[in-house]
Parts: C-alpha cells; sequence; structure tokens
C-alpha cells in the first residue's frame, strides 16, 4: 500500500484543470497538492485523493482551475483616475490629465488608489501583476504585501521634462543622477520584501523622457542586481515621431543603438515597431506587453497596426496588461478577449490569436515578462501554489465545451471563486479575505471629492447629458 503524505491543502475534483504545463496538458476530474506554499502533484483525483492527507481540500467541483493570472502592466497609482481622461487625444491623456493627477497624489490617495487596484485585480484571477512605477512605490509595495498577492514593482524615473511629445509636470523633474540614486536605493530596500513576494526592478517612464546616461545607467543596475528595466515604449504615433525628430531613430533602435536591449527589458505598449525593430526585438529576446483595452479606449493603433500575433509567432515573449483604470476595464479575462477578437478583427482572419494563445500571454508567457517563469505561470510539481478557480455554474459559462475557449471568448473576471497565491487562500467563494473591501470603497468615496477639487477636472468629466 502506497505511503499517504501529508499536506496543507489539496484542490480537487476540478472540472477542467488546465496546467499551462510545457505540455499544456488539460486534466478532467483533476487536482493538486500543495504543501509548504509549491505545488508538489498534480493530475487525476483518483490518483491523487488516496495519496494525501490534506489539512483543507477545496472541492473544485464545477470549477475551471488555471495558473494565477499575471497582469504583466498596471498603474496601481492610477486607481483613482478612472473616469477622468475619457474621449481626449494620448497627447493630452497624459500631459493634461494623467500625468497632472499623479502629480498631486499623496501616500493617502496613493495608498487607497492602490487598494482598489489589487482589491479589483483579486476579484479577477490575478496573483501578480507588473507596475511600471510611481514616485510613491514604497506605498504600493506595502498594498500588495498586505493583500498576499506578488507585484514587480518600480520606481518611476525620468530626466528629459520636455521632448516633442509634450512637457511633464515639474513635480516629476529630477537629475539623472538623482534617478539612478533613488531607483537603487528602492531596488536595495524592497526586492524580495513580503517573503520574496515582492520584486523591485529599475524604470525610465518613457523613452522619450530618459537620457542616454539615465537608460543606460538604469540597465547597468538592473544586470548587477539581477533584475529587469521596464519602459513604455511605441505607443503611439506620436511617440515615435518624437524619437525621430529628438534622436533621428524610433524608439527601439535608440535602445538598440545604446546596447540595452536584453531578456531582462520589458516594452510596454510596442504597438508602433517598425519591421527593423521587430528583428531587434527578436535578436535581443526583449519582452513586451499589449494592452489592448488602453489602446482602444486611446485610439493608440495597437490593433489596427500593431504586430503582436507575428512577434507571438516569431517567440518574442509577449504578455498581457490592462493598463490603468482611466482605460476602464482592469479584468485580464477580457483583456484576453479583447486580445484574441481585435486581431481577429483587424487581420480579417478567423484563426489569428488563438484562445490557447492569449491564455499563454495572461500566464505562462506573463511570468516571463517577470522574470518570473521559474515560480509562476504554470499549475507544475515545485512552482509557486498560485491559482485560480473560476465557477462555471454562471450562464457565461454555459455550455462548455471547451473550457480555454470559453476562459477567452465568453467569461469574465466575475466567475472568479477561489485565488491562492502561494498556497494562501486570499478569495474564497468570491470573498475576498486579505483585505476589507467595505473600508477600500469609503476611502475611494472619501477621496473623490479631494480628487477633483485638486485636478480641476470636475466640470471636464461630467455627463454630457442633463444632469437633475
Amino acid at each position: 500500500m502506497s505511503a499517504i503524505h501529508a499536506i496543507d491543502l489539496l484542490v480537487a475534483h476540478a472540472d477542467w484543470l488546465i496546467t499551462m504545463d510545457d505540455g499544456r496538458r488539460i486534466y478532467r476530474d483533476g487536482a493538486v497538492a500543495i504543501r509548504d506554499g509549491r505545488i508538489v502533484d498534480v493530475g487525476k483525483s483518483a490518483d491523487l485523493v488516496p495519496r494525501y492527507d490534506a489539512r483543507r481540500t477545496i472541492d473544485a467541483a464545477h470549477h475551471v482551475v488555471t495558473p494565477g493570472l499575471v497582469d504583466s502592466h498596471i498603474h496601481t497609482a492610477f486607481h483613482l483616475s478612472r473616469g477622468l481622461a475619457d474621449e481626449v487625444s494620448s497627447q493630452k491623456f497624459l500631459f493634461e490629465r494623467m500625468y497632472p493627477y499623479e502629480g498631486l497624489l499623496g501616500e493617502d490617495e496613493s495608498y487607497w488608489s492602490a487598494a482598489l487596484c489589487v482589491l479589483e485585480l483579486l476579484r479577477n484571477g490575478v496573483t501578480t501583476f507588473v507596475d511600471p512605477g510611481n514616485y510613491l512605490p514604497h506605498v504600493s509595495v506595502r498594498v500588495a504585501g498586505e493583500a498576499g498577492v506578488r507585484c514587480v514593482m518600480s520606481r518611476s524615473t525620468l530626466d528629459v521634462a520636455r521632448s516633442a511629445f509634450g512637457k511633464l509636470p515639474d513635480a516629476f523633474m529630477e537629475t539623472t543622477e538623482q534617478c539612478l540614486e533613488r531607483s537603487e536605493r528602492f531596488v536595495q530596500e524592497w526586492h524580495g520584501a513580503f517573503d520574496g513576494r515582492v520584486r523591485a526592478w529599475f524604470q525610465f517612464r518613457g523613452v522619450n523622457n530618459a537620457t542616454d546616461a539615465l537608460i543606460t545607467g538604469l540597465k547597468d543596475l538592473a544586470d548587477r542586481y539581477g533584475v529587469g528595466v521596464q519602459t513604455h515604449a511605441c505607443f503611439a504615433k506620436e511617440t515615435m515621431e518624437a524619437s525621430l525628430s529628438g534622436h533621428g531613430v524610433p524608439e527601439v533602435e535608440r535602445l538598440a543603438r545604446l546596447g540595452v536591449l536584453d531578456r531582462n527589458v520589458l516594452l510596454v505598449h510596442g504597438g508602433w515597431f517598425t519591421p527593423r525593430e521587430v528583428k531587434l526585438v527578436v535578436d535581443a529576446d526583449a519582452r513586451v506587453v499589449c494592452s489592448p483595452s488602453s489602446s482602444m479606449h486611446n485610439g493608440y493603433g495597437t490593433l489596427a497596426l500593431g504586430k503582436i500575433p507575428e512577434l507571438l509567432e516569431l517567440g518574442v515573449t509577449v504578455g498581457l496588461g490592462s493598463d490603468h483604470a482611466s482605460s476602464g476595464i482592469v479584468d485580464l479575462l477580457q483583456e484576453m478577449f479583447l486580445a484574441s477578437a481585435g486581431y481577429k478583427e483587424t487581420r480579417l482572419s478567423s484563426t489569428v490569436m488563438p484562445p490557447e494563445r492569449a491564455l499563454e500571454m495572461a500566464t505562462v508567457n506573463g511570468a516571463r515578462c517577470a522574470l518570473w517563469d521559474d515560480e509562476i505561470g504554470s499549475l507544475t510539481t515545485g512552482r509557486r501554489a498560485d491559482l485560480v478557480l473560476f465557477d462555471t455554474r454562471r450562464a457565461q459559462w454555459q455550455p462548455l465545451y471547451n473550457p480555454v475557449a470559453n476562459l477567452v471568448y465568453s467569461a469574465n473576471g466575475a466567475s472568479t471563486d477561489v485565488v491562492i497565491v502561494g498556497g494562501v487562500v486570499l478569495v474564497d467563494q468570491g470573498r475576498v479575505l486579505s483585505m476589507d473591501e467595505d473600508r477600500v470603497y469609503a476611502e475611494v468615496s472619501r477621496l473623490m471629492p479631494g480628487i477633483l477639487s485638486k485636478t480641476g477636472l470636475a466640470e471636464k468629466v461630467r455627463p454630457r447629458w442633463p444632469i437633475l
């Protein structure tokens, strides 16, 4: 008779268990055994249930189980800006709405903005997120740490106030030396915090707002500390033209010319890569993030002109990001649908970007973007036990012939029922256990009038129809 092993948690009898392992195996009536925060076994319930004595067993009948989702690009500081920047150009979106808003945030607003963001991510099945950075990153780190999720966090830096694309608020300005010193201090202080659930990276806010010295200096630091460096790149026609005007080459070509394009560089958006830049990204094994809802909301052109399907076919690691609440949704299931269906529409082909590809972007590719693929992104023995259980007893999931297709084409984050990070249950039966949800909503309501007053946007964000 086989020995019975003691474990902490057994997730058993999943209708569909999508492992995202190297073989992309899917188990019917699947199970996952968890001990000390890691997966110790994955397989059929008939094999695992008799083998393990679990302190707790979660019955996953009527559920689709996947690895925890990875949102590869989300601004936690922007979550109180939902509704403040609709129907404006990309230039006005940033320089007249978002940057002034961010420049006015204090620690209180930043904390509750991050709290609302993490709450929404958790509710929609995200267990790891990559934040491109802000000027109070320690606040976002603290929220993520307290909530029990994983995150990659950077301190925002830039040392060029004005480019052909626009002028940044004075509050953002620092010297190159200040950017490098403060970023390094942030990484030293926070990398590996909260039992390793936090990873601290370097960041330059945008290619056009960084000098050559800042870009190369940050890359050198990232290499020294063994972490990543991220930047917004090629997200709009205007940013490409600004780079051509200021440097004589497009943004990614400039990075390649500086010798910084590498596998630990995360390029966010990438909707306006030239053919030469595509080759440069492929050759360097740089990582890219697609943010469909952000592009659709602001008219950036990522879906109409971007080369995401080609990058994926060429082997480039492309993750998926919701970007920020000011673009509307922060739901990676809806982002998967937009990425898959959006490119079908623009390419006039129903076979482009199948649902399997979209799910890879939100799991294994997201883990690679975060340089965390040795520990998360798939349900594999030895990996961190990050799982999501989606309740299929909902109209959006039925009938259920193909769980990957339903997950991408018909489901949304509202069907998230259980979220587990490192073997710890953070969401159970749709209830967030690691955060006070009512408190978050109350604090957001308290802060709203002050946000409108400080930004001066109250009259600009009213509905166009009469309010009685």
